[in-house]
């Protein structure tokens, strides 16, 4: 695996030079300051990849190239959004660079109600509670059909607990759901966000799939002729919130999606923590049923909990289990004869960490770094006794 580490740019209070004592080699970063559904131009990307190799690293994968909203409603100035992303393709492959994450998720990126859930070791974590998103659906956006939404145990323990939650800690659930998390491009307030989701009321599952192949119909074999891998993120949570549907979240959404287009070029980001928290996901054969299909790893562990909740738990800890994650990973890189990019997801803010201004939950440097040296041994261990 070649090691990469995220990167958000000259704002982000993880430098390059900090990346590269964690011995990554790749980057991970987007033009983060464009607007969603407008060009990247040549000399943007330039000059990000000049910032980064003159660091002494490669820009091994962009994360993201984002969809706007009127492509994933197949609505409005659709069409026009589609042309431009094709020519944002045309440009980074201009540049040299050949690989593209990407979501398709409505409105938001990845939720989570907690961005710094305290563990019993004084760490923080990310978390996504499912009683404390059931109150921000009840009573924050109050949506009208909340009841079909979560078992009526989880909306009596919601009650209880709005009824005991101060307005602090209710704007703090607000503004965690609702905070510009990376993928987001702004924070948003209520009223957008309520409208924002409205566009979604009569959007089901299989609308939302048929848009994805549309897109992809139109963009892939672009793609195939520059020469990019273009990897879709898995739905996090991968699970319907707030009225959205949830399209990439398991086994039998990924077999859809690469029966959208028969390409090399369509193909998955395979995240262990977005799969991970479904339990019905067997990543190890999942990774061996879409080998050919996976571009890149987003490699982390989450403790899923009865009700749905879970917690960005450590690397090698947690309720997937990643020596056998890796160990496969490794068996499909020796047979195939490639090596596939890596980055160690969403750590923990620890040591110092936790006294910095971290612009990014979930990217602080140590947290990352902790995961990607035990990522690192954990491969290195297997290789080794395995023979790999």
């Amino acid at each position: 695996m070649q090691e990469t580490f995220r990167w958000f740019g000259a704002n982000d209070p993880v430098t390059l030079s900090d990346i590269k004592q964690t011995g990554a080699t790749g980057i991970v970063t987007a033009l983060h300051h464009i607007a969603n559904g407008e060009v990247w131009n040549t000399s943007e990307i330039q000059k990000v990849k000049n910032s980064i190799e003159a660091a002494g690293l490669t820009w091994s994968f962009i994360e993201s190239i984002p969809i706007h909203e009127n492509i994933k409603l197949r609505r409005g100035d659709y069409q026009y959004r589609i042309e431009n992303y094709k020519q944002s393709l045309k440009n980074v492959a201009q540049c040299g660079i050949k690989n593209v994450c990407y979501n398709f998720m409505p409105v938001l990126d990845w939720t989570r109600t907690h961005l710094f859930w305290k563990l019993d070791n004084g760490k923080t974590a990310l978390r996504f509670d499912k009683v404390d998103m059931a109150i921000f659906e009840k009573y924050i956006i109050q949506r009208d059909t909340i009841k079909n939404a979560y078992t009526p145990d989880i909306l009596e323990k919601a009650d209880i607990r709005y009824s005991k939650m101060s307005d602090e800690d209710k704007q703090k659930l607000e503004d965690n759901i609702l905070k510009g998390l990376p993928g987001t491009v702004d924070d948003l307030t209520i009223p957008v966000f309520k409208e924002m989701i409205a566009q979604y009321k009569d959007v089901s599952h299989e609308d939302l799939k048929s848009n994805l192949s549309y897109f992809l119909n139109e963009i892939i074999p672009i793609a195939e002729e520059l020469g990019i891998k273009m990897a879709i993120h898995p739905d996090d949570p991968p699970m319907d919130i707030m009225g959205l549907p949830r399209i990439i979240k398991s086994e039998k959404d990924l077999e859809d999606l690469v029966n959208f287009i028969d390409s090399p070029s369509n193909g998955i980001t395979f995240c262990t923590g977005s799969l991970g928290a479904n339990p019905d996901n067997d990543l190890p054969k999942m990774i061996e049923k879409f080998k050919d299909r996976i571009h890149f790893l987003h490699l982390r562990n989450v403790k899923r909990e009865n009700d749905g909740s879970f917690f960005e738990d450590n690397h090698l800890d947690g309720s997937s289990d990643m020596y056998e994650i890796v160990k496969t990973v490794l068996k499909i890189e020796k047979e195939l004869n490639k090596t596939l990019p890596m980055r160690p997801d969403h750590g923990h803010q620890m040591l110092d960490d936790v006294n910095t201004n971290i612009s990014y939950p979930g990217y602080s440097a140590i947290g990352r770094l902790k995961g990607l040296a035990e990522l690192r041994g954990l491969a290195l261990g297997i290789s080794k006794s395995n023979g790999i």
